[in-house]
């Protein structure tokens, strides 16, 4: 999953947007609620952590510029603003969610799992494909019961795979979400990286779950 933070505080910044990528989330950083607003409205994002008081642009603006230009990615505001006033406004304009600093990073990262899951009734906490589970939560994939270990990396395209078992994904669909901006959108990481997920996840089980689907990308089904 990629997410976006918005946040003036080069500190803080860097802070939540480690624990998201020690947490295996793929994480773009804006300083300023102008540059937040022009990535948002230009990659597709599955989630956006983003605070109130920015230079530029303040976050309700954000929000209502991004709502008024029809993307819906979900939003997570926070912000030391604690007002009742400010939660109001901010949910009215569309924000998703209100979390105020300080705060518990464990807090926070289960308000960003429940968003994630928020709008997908039919995805469970935990994913599964035949006899593969993913456990997003508790970072842990099993097959066959056997406990498979991953790399981060390997367990954000996992995870990504199985949200979206069934559907035929392009390499620019995996790299827009399992990889930040800053990537060479012109290496072949993607083919690596599904390589290094067949040895692990295919290899000696049956039936195979990670198929190509030639000149266009790989899909992750139960049977051919």
């Amino acid at each position: 999953m990629r997410i976006l933070v918005v946040e003036d505080e080069e500190k803080v910044a860097s802070f939540i947007r480690k624990g998201l990528e020690e947490e295996h989330y793929a994480v773009d950083l804006a300083l300023d609620g102008t540059e937040g607003l022009h990535l948002a409205e230009t990659h597709p994002y599955d989630l956006i952590v983003l605070d109130l008081m920015l230079p530029g642009l303040d976050g309700f603006r954000f929000v209502q510029r991004l709502r008024e230009g029809g993307i819906d990615t979900p939003i997570l505001i926070l912000t030391a603003r604690d007002s009742v006033e400010s939660k109001v406004r901010g949910l009215d304009l569309g924000a998703d969610d209100y979390l105020t600093k300080p705060f518990a990073f464990a807090e926070l990262l289960a308000r960003v799992r429940a968003l994630l899951r928020r709008g997908k009734p039919h995805t469970p906490p935990v994913l599964r494909v035949a006899d593969l589970t993913l456990d997003p939560a508790a970072r842990r994939v099993t097959r066959a019961g056997k406990v498979i270990e991953l790399t981060p990396k390997e367990f954000a395209l996992l995870e990504y795979l199985m949200r979206h078992a069934g559907r035929v994904l392009t390499r620019t669909m995996i790299l827009e979400h399992v990889w930040d901006q800053s990537f060479d959108s012109y290496t072949n990481v993607v083919d690596v990286y599904i390589n290094y997920l067949r040895k692990k996840i295919d290899h000696g089980f049956e039936p195979r779950l990670i198929h190509t689907v030639r000149s266009v990308g790989y899909v992750l089904r139960e049977g051919p």
